[in-house]
Formats: structure tokens, C-alpha cells, sequence
């Protein structure tokens, strides 16, 4: 169903530009077209749009999913646009009409594409089947639901039981997830679950290239893989990946790794519809843009944030480009309704960053000095905080954060949700279907019955492999969706895709 929420009324002969997605391109496309000139639509599925840099906070119980969320309807109302809450299905570039899920058919003068990509699993057996993704608030809260319910476990299964997650890849969100994760296990946890030793929590980082955070500066690398292991994490580099199972992840090197949860940050793409668009796909399916940031072979349809790429000069996946494509698609269409040639789009780089936990971070700056520890630290909240849209989500983060941090270690740190149906797999990962019986999480019973006891037969469990909750399998969009692009460093497009 497609719900419009309209801004102030304009005349039907002002040229009509319609945006796709409410991540920071499309938000900041929609601000920069102004009030009156044009007719806006902002169309995405969901109501709200999504800071997604702080999901990882969300996952692991330190926000609350309101916090990283901003009502799509009233930021369109206060920039003199229009809200419509659909899914697009098809673009027909010669009428210059989109049709919405609905069958509702919508005109454009102009069209801005800022849809973010979806997860990328590079063709790995069991991967799209058995991991978790971060790009949307639902797989935030469905992976901090599991994570908590497999804490759970251990305090009520054997004293011999171990739990293990996995972050396939090493850029900044599997960096940032890892950090926290073993911050959690060492400190906060022990308030929440005291009978449960952090020696049988396992956290591991699997990355097949010779870094973390490839590309930052060498020493701001070293510093961060120095981190990761001084906060117990397991840094496995150099490590390809050949196939995920319901409770492991089997390497290239033909080692079999234990993972009750296994978390995929290793890489994006264009999500699956972008095929049906009809429009030039390049490296990972993005669409290819000339420099003016136009689709090519099109002189209507632009193409910014993670789904554009511009084919002579790529700009990084991160929320910085995103901001300035979305503000630079608008001055464009601006340019053309004045008969002005269009320009070449300048990505200007203001350096990039990513946190490890608390009082540790890394700041590489384009014209400055790196930073690490406390004052990148710092930095990192502050720049994260300015960009939070809404006063309300900027407190409550800042109250949420201050509280998880200051009161280190003294309970009242993590935020948790209803503990996941049995529907969607509270069993620990050894009870799923394809599981190897040696694994250390069979000794964890399951409360909800129905599953063995320990030593039993798996064939009882009733539950879906893990990574499959019961809306829809873990980092991979339903019908019709387009998850955000993974934050590789700073950020990344913040709000959900405006196709799903």
C-alpha cells in the first residue's frame, strides 16, 4: 500500500523530481531542491529513515532503535516535499514514469537514484542462508535478540558450553561490532549474566586481506589489529572464506571454525531489482554514472550514494560522498531548468573514521594529523552525534551512550528486546539442521522445549538455520527491498532503500 504525505502545495506545471531512497543522498537531495521550485516525492517502503553508523550500537544493546531512526514524513514536510511510502518496481525511462509495488504508475521531470546496495556474499556456499547482516534496524534487532537469548543460554546450559560470533570482514563495521561484542563480554555482561565466565564467549574477525580497515593509513591499521587483540578478539587475516554452515565457517585453508552466530560485513552490491531497471550496471551491479553523476545513455535520471558509480573517477562507499552526491544531483537538475550546462561532480574528501570501543577509535583526516585512542575516540561520538537527524534522537543517543559508558561495568548498560519466538531460532546453533554434533553450544539447553537435551538428535529441532528470522533470512532483502550499504568507515547511506 502506498502512503503519501504531502508538503506545501505547488503548481502542476513545476517540474516534478522524484527521489528513491532516504539514506543521506536522498535526504540531502530532497533538502538541497528547496522549497517551491520543484515538486518533490521522496519514496521509500519504510516510514522512517535510518542513521545507520549506529546500528551497530543497536545490535549490541547500547541504543535503543528509536535513536537511529527519523520519521521520513516530517523531514519531506519541513523541506516542502512529499513522503510516499512504496516499493519501486519498474522505471520506464522513455515515458519517464515509475511504477510503485501497488501498481500506482508516478511522472518525473527528474529522477534521483539513492537506494543504497545490499549485502554481497561473492557467490560463498551457506553464506546468504546462515549469516546475519547489519544494514537495516531489523537486522540490528534481530541480532542483538539472538546474541542475548545465546548469552542467555549459557548462564542455563552446562559450565562447559561456549558460545562463538563471527564477523566476516574487517572493514568498520566488523571492527566496530567485534570491539563492542568483547567490550560486552568482558565488562558489562558479568552485571546482566554473573554466572556466565567471558572465557566461553568467542569473538573472532575473519578478513582475507593482510588489514583491518583497508583503507586507512598502515599505522592507523596496525593500531586498530593491535586493539582487536588486546581486547581478546580473535584477528584471523590473510583468511579467505569457502563456506558457511549453520554452526561454523569453513576456511579456504580447510580449518572448520565454530560459529554459533556469524555476522557478513564483508562487502556490498547492487541489490537484485536494480537489474530490472533497464539502466547501465558496472562493478558489483552499481549503476554507472557519467561525471555530472547522470546515468548513462539517460539525461533525467541521476544516480548518487552507494548505488551510483561514476565509471572514470569511483567515489568511496561512505556517508561523506553520499551527502555531497545527493546535494550535487539537486544543484544539477537546477542547472539544467536554467539552462546551464552541468558540471563535474568533486568529491571532496574530509578523511574518514571508525571506532573500536570505548576510549579507542582512529580518525584519518585528508589534511591533518591521524588520530587514535581517546580524542579520536571523542571525535568519532561528536561527528556521529552532529549527524544524527532530530533533536529527540540526538539526546536520547547521547543519554544512552553517556550511560553505557560512564557507568562502566556497573550494570544498566544494554538495552534488550523480547526474547526471539522459537520461530525464529532461539535454539543455539548446534540444534539447527546441518549442524556437526561436536559442537561446544549443543550443551546449552533450550528453554522452550521441543529441541533435545544434550547428546540428543538434532533431527528434533523444528527451527530454521540460524541467520533466517522469521520476517526474513538475515542480511538479505525481502521481496522488493534494498538494504543499506554497509558503513565501511565514517558511514555509510543512512537510511533504508527506498525500493524496499
Amino acid at each position: 500500500m502506498t502512503q503519501v504525505t504531502t508538503g506545501k502545495s505547488q503548481p502542476a506545471a513545476v517540474p516534478h523530481v522524484i527521489v528513491i531512497g532516504a539514506g543521506f543522498a536522498g535526504l540531502n537531495a530532497v533538502k538541497a531542491l528547496g522549497q517551491g521550485k520543484f515538486r518533490v516525492s521522496l519514496i521509500d517502503r519504510n516510514l522512517y529513515s535510518t542513521f545507520q553508523p549506529l546500528l551497530y550500537q543497536v545490535a549490541t544493546g547500547g541504543l535503543n532503535p528509536g535513536d537511529v531512526s527519523y520519521a521520513i514524513g516530517g523531514y519531506t514536510r519541513k523541506h516542502g516535499a512529499r513522503y510516499c511510502r512504496g516499493t519501486v518496481t519498474s522505471i520506464d525511462t522513455a515515458a519517464r514514469r515509475i511504477t510503485l509495488d501497488d501498481d500506482r504508475s508516478m511522472a518525473y521531470d527528474y529522477l534521483i537514484l539513492a537506494t543504497g546496495v545490499s549485502a554481497s556474499h561473492f557467490g560463498i556456499k551457506g553464506a546468504d542462508k546462515y549469516t546475519y547482516g547489519l544494514y537495516t534496524r531489523r537486522d540490528a534487532v534481530t541480532l542483538r535478540d539472538r546474541f542475548f537469548a545465546d548469552v542467555e543460554g549459557l548462564s542455563e546450559g552446562s559450565a562447559d558450553s561456549e558460545l562463538a560470533i563471527t564477523m566476516v570482514g574487517g572493514g568498520a563495521t566488523g571492527v566496530e561490532l567485534a570491539g563492542t561484542i568483547a567490550e560486552l563480554r568482558d565488562t558489562m555482561l558479568r552485571e546482566t549474566f554473573p554466572d556466565v565466565n567471558s572465557s566461553r564467549i568467542h569473538v573472532r574477525i575473519v578478513e582475507m586481506q593482510s588489514d583491518l580497515l583497508g583503507p586507512f593509513d598502515k599505522k592507523l591499521r596496525d593500531y586498530t589489529r593491535d586493539q582487536m587483540i588486546k581486547r581478546g578478539v580473535d584477528v584471523q587475516l590473510d583468511t579467505a572464506i569457502a563456506e558457511v554452515g549453520p554452526d561454523r565457517v569453513i576456511l579456504k585453508d580447510g580449518r572448520h571454525l565454530h560459529s554459533d552466530i556469524t555476522v557478513w560485513t564483508a562487502g556490498v552490491a547492487a541489490p537484485p531489482e536494480a537489474k530490472q531497471w533497464g539502466l547501465p550496471q558496472g562493478h558489483a551491479g552499481r549503476i554507472e554514472t557519467g561525471p555530472d553523476l547522470r546515468v548513462k545513455g539517460q539525461d533525467r535520471i541521476f544516480a548518487v550514494g552507494d548505488i551510483g558509480l561514476v565509471t572514470d573517477n569511483p567515489t568511496p562507499q561512505l556517508s561523506q560522498p553520499a551527502i555531497q552526491m545527493g546535494r550535487f544531483a539537486a544543484e544539477q537538475i537546477k542547472r539544467i531548468e536554467a539552462g546551464q550546462p552541468t558540471e563535474t561532480f568533486h568529491y571532496h574528501d574530509k578523511g574518514q573514521a571508525a571506532t573500536i570501543g570505548r576510549k579507542s577509535a582512529v580518525i584519518e583526516l585528508a589534511h591533518g594529523p591521524d588520530l587514535t585512542g581517546t580524542l579520536a575516540w571523542l571525535g568519532w561520538l561528536g561527528l556521529h552525534f552532529f549527524y544524527l537527524i532530530g533533536g529527540r534522537n540526538r539526546v536520547s543517543a547521547i543519554i544512552n551512550l553517556a550511560w553505557r559508558y560512564v557507568s562502566w561495568g556497573h550494570g544498566g548498560t544494554v538495552i534488550v528486546g523480547d526474547e526471539p519466538s522459537l520461530a525464529a531460532q532461539p535454539e543455539p546453533a548446534a540444534y539447527r539442521p546441518g549442524a556437526e554434533r561436536g559442537s561446544p553450544s549443543r550443551v546449552i539447553s533450550n528453554r522452550a522445549g521441543g529441541l533435545p537435551q544434550p547428546g540428543g538428535e538434532p533431527g528434533a529441532a523444528t527451527a530454521q538455520p540460524a541467520g533466517q528470522p522469521a520476517v526474513q533470512p538475515a542480511g538479505q532483502p525481502s521481496a522488493g527491498s534494498l538494504p543499506q550499504h554497509g558503513n565501511q568507515a565514517a558511514g555509510a547511506q543512512a537510511g533504508p532503500s527506498a525500493t524496499s
